[in-house]
C-alpha cells in the first residue's frame, strides 16, 4: 500500500494541452475516482500514472518515491483494462500467472498468489476454462485477479465496467468496493458514469477539459458543488439549473420567489436537484408535464416552465401523472443552489 501524489503534471500532444497543471495527493489505502465527460483528460491522466504516456511537466511519486520516469513494470502499479486483454489460448490459471512467470518469479509463489486471487475473487471452479468459455463478468474477474497476483502499491482501474451490461455493472461494482475493503490497496479508478463515483469512491476528482474542478467526498460534490459543470454532473438524474433573477432579497424564477438571494442581484442559475421537488397545491413551480417516466418505485416527471425552460422532477412512483396537465411543486429554499452566469457557486 502507498500513497500517491501528483504534482503540477501536464500533458500536451504538440500545441494541445489534454492535462493542465494537476495537483493532488492520494493517501494510503483510499479509493479515489476519476470522473468527467468523455474528452475531459481522465484515462489520459490515468495512463501518466501507469507509464504508459510520458508526463510533459511536473512529477508523480508513489510511497514518497517519485515514478516518473520510470517504466511501467517498475512503479509498483497493476492496471485494468476497459477490455480484458486476456490470452485467448490460455485458461484462467494460465491467464493469472504468465505475468509472473514472464517475471521469473518462483513456481511455488506463483502458485501462491493465484490460489490467494482466485479465493478472494471465488475463480477456483473456473481455473481450467479458457476465456471463450466465460462470462463478460467472470473474464473481468480474470483480468482482476491478474492486477491483483502482481501485489501492487497502487491499482488501476480504466472504466472496467463499460463492456457489461447494466445488471453485471452493478454486480461487479459491488465487487470491487468488497475487494477494496478486503486488501486495503490505494486505487484509482477511472469512469465516465456518476453512479458508480458515488458508490465506490473515498473521494471523487470531477475533471473537465484536463483540469480538476472539485475533489471532495461524494456527499461532499452533491451537497456542495464548486460550480454549475459539477451540480450537473452528480446525482442522477442531473440537477436542474434554471434562469433566475436575484431581486431585492429572492431569487425569483419568473414571478415567483423561490429562496433567498443572500446580497446578490442580477441573473443567476438556480440549481434545483429533481429529488428536491415535491408536489403541492403551494408550489411556486408551475409546470406543464411533457413526459413522464414510471420506473416502478420512482417516477421522473418532465416539466415545462410559461418561459419554456424545463426541469425534471422525481416523484413517488405511485403517483399517476398526466402530460399535458399542469403541476405545482414546491422546493425547500435549503435545497437550493444559486450559481452566476458563469457557473461559479455563489452561496452555501
Amino acid at each position: 500500500m502507498a500513497t500517491l501524489e501528483l504534482s503540477g503534471v501536464k500533458k500536451s500532444f504538440g500545441d494541445v494541452g489534454v492535462i493542465k497543471d494537476i495537483n493532488l495527493q492520494v493517501q494510503d489505502g483510499e479509493l479515489i475516482v476519476f470522473v468527467g465527460p468523455s474528452g475531459c483528460g481522465k484515462s489520459t491522466l490515468l495512463r501518466m500514472i501507469a507509464g504508459l504516456e510520458t508526463v510533459s511537466a511536473g512529477s508523480i511519486s508513489i510511497a514518497g518515491n517519485r515514478v516518473d520516469h520510470l517504466p511501467p513494470a517498475r512503479r509498483g502499479i497493476a492496471m485494468v483494462f476497459q477490455s480484458y486483454a486476456l490470452y485467448p489460448h490460455k485458461d484462467v490459471r494460465g491467464n493469472l500467472g504468465f505475468a509472473l512467470k514472464h517475471a521469473g518469479v518462483p513456481a511455488a509463489e506463483i502458485n501462491q498468489r493465484v490460489s490467494k486471487a482466485a479465493e478472494i475473487l471465488e475463480l477456483e471452479p473456473l481455473m481450467e476454462r479458457k476465456p471463450r468459455e466465460l462470462s463478460g463478468g467472470q473474464r473481468q474477474r480474470v483480468a482482476i485477479g491478474r492486477a491483483i497476483v502482481r501485489e501492487p502499491d497502487v491499482f488501476l482501474f480504466d472504466e472496467p465496467l463499460s463492456n457489461l451490461d447494466a445488471a453485471l455493472r452493478v454486480h461487479m461494482r459491488v465487487e470491487i468496493l468488497k475487494l477494496h475493503q478486503r486488501l486495503g490497496n490505494t486505487m484509482v479508478y477511472v469512469t465516465h458514469d456518476q453512479v458508480e463515483a458515488m458508490t465506490l469512491a473515498d473521494r471523487i476528482v470531477v475533471i473537465r477539459d484536463g483540469e480538476v474542478e472539485q475533489v471532495g467526498t461524494p456527499l461532499e460534490l452533491y451537497r456542495h458543488p464548486a460550480n454549475a459543470f459539477v451540480a450537473g454532473f452528480i446525482g442522477s438524474p442531473a440537477m436542474n439549473l434554471l434562469d433566475a433573477q436575484c431581486v431585492g432579497d429572492k431569487v425569483l424564477v419568473g414571478d415567483q420567489p423561490i429562496c433567498a438571494a443572500n446580497g446578490v442581484a442580477g441573473a443567476v442559475q438556480l440549481g434545483i436537484r429533481p429529488e428536491h421537488l415535491s408536489l403541492s397545491e403551494e408550489g411556486v413551480l408551475k409546470g406543464t408535464v411533457s413526459v413522464f417516466e414510471h420506473l416502478g418505485g420512482e417516477s421522473f416527471v418532465h416539466l415545462q416552465l410559461p418561459d419554456e425552460q424545463t426541469f425534471v422532477a422525481k416523484l413517488d412512483g405511485e403517483l399517476s401523472i398526466t402530460p399535458g396537465q399542469t403541476y405545482s411543486l414546491s422546493v425547500k429554499p435549503e435545497h437550493c443552489h444559486v450559481f452566476d452566469t458563469h457557473g461559479h457557486r455563489i452561496n452555501n
